[in-house]
């Protein structure tokens, strides 16, 4: 992954993959590591391991792709 397409991941595609995972309820471990991701990734130096980045790619494919709930309203 180069620092181009980490930054961009990290910019624009792990907000949406934060939200959903921790909006879906998924398991603790899930929950923790897009968490650590975005900690880390804060730091210029940090780079993601080959498994990590493995992870990263296969969460923002599925969760950057499919079409977002309307959610509900609070007033109709």
């Amino acid at each position: 992954m180069t620092d181009r397409e980490l930054e961009e991941i990290l910019t624009f595609r792990w907000p949406i993959v934060m939200r959903r995972v921790m909006a879906d309820g998924a398991d603790e471990w899930l929950q923790g590591f897009v968490r650590s991701v975005a900690k880390h990734g804060k730091s210029a130096s940090w780079h993601p391991s080959e498994k990590q980045e493995q992870i990263i790619r296969r969460l923002v494919s599925e969760l950057c792709t499919e079409p977002q709930s309307d959610g509900q309203l609070i007033e109709k």
